[in-house]
This record gives structure tokens, C-alpha cells and sequence, in this order.
């Protein structure tokens, strides 16, 4: 099912801004300091039995038509919540397309996917489930499956007041991942005035990270360390993928894709939507080259002439955005 028709099967997900609702910390959503409030949509406020139902249904391969992937089959805890292969394969080993991202902060993200073709997180929870090369399956055998588990029936009832089905799964999920906040990094001790949490490499790092050399926060800035803008990096001259052009049709929008969030970044191996770099020293190294011309490039992409100690001083900072608490939250784990 392409996103178009996801989007008209599915559009009664969407919610409505105006009455959304920002919900207190709760002891399963513990929002880092500095962070902002988290905004759920107003049909699907934050409570803890929401929470748990959305975190078994994280961990249940039952989403998947033949019973052998999970959503955390991809998105392990261990590599921040991403996957440490180019393309995570489907059911039967199948083929995956794009590089599976890491989910620390995604309640803060304005949209989903590489092109941004899904709006809210409830949308998403469906891609993986219908897509033909992940979960290959459908949403409503997938509750009927549920609903002959006591468990399942009792959770749901007591969550949403209803039966499982597509409403209760796909809010469940969304639940569950918007409680998946990374905040606790090296940098972030930093900032709150631990002037030690740095070595004094990445903090030569962190400034030519913000500085005019590399320009990297006009891109990775602010507290998630993306504007999650659309852009063109300069990876190839022609692209197999089309990028946002997939979703808008327009020319100006070919292999343009959304920004990532750098946070955890040394442990979300490997880089770029086709996952074509295995390690930090690539990435800095194709950014430092200036990049490949393409006619959507960004302008920001040129060569930085970053000497070799330049380098290593930001991958140091790089590296001093991995927050170990968030990779190792027992609260996380599915036991």
C-alpha cells in the first residue's frame, strides 16, 4: 500500500492541534530537564495502561504475518532503538528498502518516514505492518488474533475501553514509543553545567560542531539535534531512491530526505538512508570531501578542509551525544 492510500485508509488518525493535550510526567515518561512538554493527541492521552499494552505490542512478533518480527526486531535497545544492518529484513528474509532510524525522541518529530509522508505516530504503526517486505500483514486479522488473548482482551478494555483492534494497537504503540526519551548524554550533562562531563577533545569538537567551519547545527541543532528539515547531502550524482519526491511529486523534492536526529548517533550504525557509511570517520570524512554535485544539493554541503585532529576532536563530540541510561532503562526491556 503506498502512503497516499495509507493516509486515506487511516486519516481518522490524524489529530486535531487544537485539541490536543500536554500530559505531566508520569513515572514511565520521565521528559529529560530541558526538554519540552510532550503534546499527545486528544484521543490518546498518556496512561500508564496505555503504556504497558503499547509495550508488549512493541515486543510481540504476533504483528507480523508469519509471527517472526516484532517492531523491536528493528529497533533494538541496545543500538538506541535502531538496527546495526543497512536494511532490516522483512518476514522471510525479505529485502528492506531504507535504513531503519533510531525511535530515542521521535514524540517531538513534526512527521515519520525518510520523505515525511506520515504525520502522526499512530499513522506510522502501520507502515511496517502493511508493507510487503516487514510485517506483510493486516491490521484487522492482527486484532482478531488478539482478541483471543485474555491478556490482550483484559489490557485493551482496560486502556481503551474496547476490544483490540486498529484504533487500540496503532494508539497502543504510539504510546509506548512517545515514552522513549534520550536525554542523559555526556553533552547534555554538560549543559546543565557539569563543565568535566566533556573531554577537552569534544569540547573543541562541540565548537566547530556549532561554529561557522562546519555549519553542522544549522542542520542538527536545537535539543534534538535536527531541524528536521528535507535536504540533499550530496551522497550521489543520481539516486535509486527519489526521496521526498516519492510523496510530492515535484522535481525540487528528488532525493531530499528528512534530517536525522544525531543523538545516540554512535551506536545507530550505519549512516545515511541506504546506510552506505559503517562508521562516524566515513561520515565526517564525506562531509569534510564537500559531498557529490546533484542539482538539489545543499548548499551547505561543501568541502570544510577539517585537518585530521579536527576530525577526531568531532567525532569526540559526536560521541558525547550517546546517552548510556537510555540504552540500558530496565523500563525498556521486555522481560
Amino acid at each position: 500500500m503506498c502512503i497516499f492510500a495509507l493516509v486515506a485508509v487511516f486519516g481518522f488518525t490524524r489529530c486535531n492541534k487544537d485539541q490536543a493535550s500536554t500530559q505531566p510526567a508520569k513515572s514511565t515518561l520521565s521528559i529529560p530537564k530541558g526538554f519540552p512538554e510532550i503534546t499527545f493527541p486528544a484521543d490518546n492521552a498518556f496512561t500508564e495502561a496505555r503504556w504497558a499494552l503499547g509495550k508488549k505490542l512493541f515486543f510481540d512478533p504476533i504483528l507480523s504475518r508469519d509471527s517472526s518480527l516484532s517492531c523491536a526486531s528493528c529497533h533494538k535497545q541496545s543500538l538506541a532503538f535502531a538496527d546495526d544492518v543497512a536494511f532490516s529484513p522483512g518476514i522471510e528474509n525479505r529485502a528492506g528498502t531504507s535504513n531503519a532510524p533510531g525511535l530515542a525522541n521521535v514524540a517531538y518529530h513534526p512527521y515519520y518516514l525518510r520523505e515525511g509522508g506520515v504525520p502522526t505516530l499512530e499513522m506510522q504503526i502501520l507502515v511496517p505492518i502493511q508493507e510487503a517486505n516487514e510485517f506483510d500483514h493486516n491490521i484487522v486479522d492482527i486484532a482478531e488474533q488478539l482478541t483471543k488473548h485474555p491478556d490482550y482482551v483484559k489490557m485493551s478494555l482496560a486502556a481503551y475501553s474496547r476490544m483490540p483492534d486498529a484504533f487500540v494497537i496503532t494508539r497502543a504503540i504510539a504510546t509506548f514509543e512517545r515514552s522513549l526519551l534520550s536525554g542523559n548524554s555526556s553533552y547534555d550533562q554538560w549543559h546543565l553545567g557539569d563543565d568535566g562531563a566533556l573531554t577537552a577533545s569534544a569540547k573543541r569538537g562541540k565548537d566547530l560542531f556549532f561554529g561557522p567551519k562546519t555549519n553542522c547545527s544549522l542542520c542538527h541543532g536545537g535539543f534534538n539535534f535536527t531541524n528536521y528539515a528535507f535536504e540533499n547531502n550530496g551522497l550521489d550524482t543520481n539516486y535509486q531512491s527519489l526521496g521526498r519526491m516519492r510523496l510530492t511529486g515535484n522535481e525540487k523534492d528528488r532525493a531530499l530526505f528528512k534530517v536525522p536526529s544525531l543523538r545516540n548517533i554512535e551506536f545507530t550504525a550505519p549512516y545515511m538512508h541506504d546506510g552506505r557509511f559503517n562508521s562516524l570517520e566515513e561520515v565526517i570524512n564525506h562531509y569534510n570531501d564537500g559531498g557529490k554535485n546533484h542539482k538539489n544539493k545543499s548548499p551547505l554541503v561543501k568541502p570544510l578542509a577539517l585537518t585530521e585532529i579536527e576530525k577526531q576532536d568531532l567525532i569526540a563530540f559526536l560521541k558525547s551525544l550517546t546517552d548510556y541510561s537510555f540504552m540500558t532503562n530496565e523500563k525498556f526491556m521486555m522481560k
